[in-house]
């Protein structure tokens, strides 16, 4: 009796046919294709045409506004009453009002040393001025250290005061909270916040303080990041670009439109009575500083931004702090968006154009429309439609409207302008996170308030002394410490795409699919950034 081997066997509606595996997957593909797949492919390209759209419109207009700006906007000393104040022999340092730095920080091993020194240089009365370092740190040796670099400089005349908190319950906000509840600072009217790795320079207040002083509506004064260690690597360069197209365009129209912008968390002075009319420091999500200038800007206060007025900073070096980083400021404002929508339209006090700025174009648009259109439309429903190609996608959507957005993004950063192809790429991949990160905040699952702090090598101090022993070298031949298997997942998705739009398809799209699959393929191995051996 022969041997009888097991097939696969097709219901009897498809006439008891028996084929290979495959061809019976091919006919079951063409059956679905047509009445399910084409119709909801070609959904997905109108609804990503549509977000297309809606973030071409974004830019477009921000675009508009700033060139009126630069160009018939008066100056924000012209915009706003600003006197210097002066030293005056006569009344001593009573024209000066009290202000408090906070310098909140977790385990800064390798920069805790820049923004104390920084701050303890500011060029204010000593008796007007009272920097507070709040030290999360779970590291012993890292305490020790900071609470001996303030002891230094408090044995130097310097009014600074060390804090420690039990434990880290609201994290940043948490610390700024129990801070301002201090005995010691009930007299100070404006506080500064700067980051462990944030350097002031020394008329850092003399520039900005007078705005507030001056202007009672003004609630917050925000200065732009300068990056000291954007060459270090392709890493710092591509973040570069989009943290300069944030400070010089969004940041700028915000404030000169609608009085009105995120808090960036640090390099800001706020007027602590606007802190403690807002309901104060908020720990629901990992945006503290943005829900608290949303809450703030619903109450009237106005905020100003001062391009000109600068402070050093460093941008996170390696791939792994990068991540981190965009984890939270993604999900974060997502996550605030959904709790603060309905408040802000039942919201009385402010205008009706205001409001929709903060709603659709401040939050919709910019937080969740550009995350999503970049991933879903360029890694995913494109790809798809090579494999479907009754669905077409129009040239302008695929190619024009893309082209002019990137245009427009880099006027922020003119000296990067020949790193606008990698940028793309590069966008294209954290796309992935960011998308992941906003649908986290907006059904506010697992990680929606998960806190990781960036961490911050000291790559572009001058003091070489905190960073000895610390050796970094490229990422590139390092072994990975873990792999990224989303990245490599969709690395081998659109190479198994590009493939067969090289053999099948009309486009070309395959050069794009390949030269993305190298980007997904990096990424996922970790071959970015700097590499710091543990």
């Amino acid at each position: 009796m022969d041997d009888v081997s097991p097939k696969f066997v097709l219901p009897e509606t498809f006439d008891g046919v028996k084929m290979e595996i495959t061809g019976q997957l091919g006919m079951i593909w063409e059956l679905v294709k047509a009445p399910v797949i084409v119709p909801l492919l070609q959904l997905a390209v109108y609804i990503c045409l549509l977000m297309s759209l809606m973030l071409l419109c974004e830019r477009v207009y921000m675009g508009i506004v700033i060139v009126l700006v630069k160009l018939f906007w008066k100056k924000p000393d012209k915009r706003y009453k600003f006197e210097p104040i002066h030293d005056d022999e006569e009344v001593g340092s009573s024209n000066f009002p009290v202000v408090l730095v906070q310098i909140p920080m977790f385990n800064e091993r390798e920069v805790y040393k820049l923004s104390i020194g920084a701050a303890s240089g500011l060029s204010w009365p000593s008796d007007h001025l009272v920097i507070q370092v709040l030290d999360d740190s779970t590291d012993p040796t890292v305490k020790q250290m900071v609470e001996m670099e303030c002891q230094r400089w408090a044995s130097k005349g310097i009014n600074i005061r060390y804090q420690i908190r039990e434990n880290r319950v609201g994290y940043k906000a948490g610390a700024l909270k129990e801070g301002l509840k201090r005995s010691y600072v009930k007299h100070c009217e404006y506080v500064v916040i700067f980051d462990a790795d944030f350097q002031p320079e020394p008329d850092f207040l003399r520039r900005s303080i007078p705005f507030l002083v001056h202007n009672p509506n003004i609630a917050l004064v925000q200065a732009r990041w300068r990056f000291v260690n954007s060459d270090e690597c392709l890493l710092t360069r591509m973040q570069e670009m989009s943290l300069d197209y944030h400070f010089t365009v969004e940041q700028e129209v915000g404030s000169s439109t609608h009085a009105f912008f995120g808090f960036n968390g640090t390099a800001g002075i706020w007027r602590i009575a606007a802190i403690n009319e807002a309901g104060g420091w908020k720990d629901r999500t990992t945006v503290e500083d943005m829900d608290l200038a949303v809450r703030a800007s619903l109450r009237g206060w106005k905020f100003l931004y001062l391009g000109d007025l600068q402070v050093k900073s460093e941008l996170p070096s390696t791939f792994r702090a990068f991540r981190f980083q965009q984890h939270r400021w993604s999900c974060g404002p997502a996550n605030l968006f959904r709790k603060m929508v309905m408040e802000i339209i039942r919201n009385k006090k402010v205008r009706f154009w205001k409001k929709m700025y903060v709603i659709y174009s401040f939050f919709f648009v910019r937080k969740v429309i550009a995350h999503w259109v970049t991933f879903c439309f360029y890694c995913v429903v494109l790809p798809l439609t090579i494999l479907v190609p009754e669905v077409k996608v129009p040239i302008w959507g695929s190619v024009y409207i893309p082209s002019i957005i990137t245009v427009l993004n880099s006027v922020g950063t003119p000296r990067s302008i020949h790193l606008l192809f990698y940028w793309i790429l590069f966008e294209n991949v954290m796309s992935l996170h960011r998308t992941k990160a906003t649908l986290i905040g907006l059904f506010e699952a697992g990680r929606a308030n998960e806190w990781v702090v960036t961490a911050k090598l000291g790559s572009g101090q001058s003091a070489k002394g905190n960073t000895k022993g610390l050796k970094r070298f490229p990422r590139i031949f390092k072994l990975p410490d873990r792999l990224n298997t989303l990245e490599l997942g969709f690395a081998a998705f659109l190479f198994v795409c590009g493939c067969y739009d090289y053999v099948h398809g009309k486009n070309n799209y395959f050069i794009y699919l390949f030269l993305q699959t190298m980007s997904f393929f990096i990424s996922g191995l970790g071959w970015i950034g700097t590499y710091v051996p543990s």
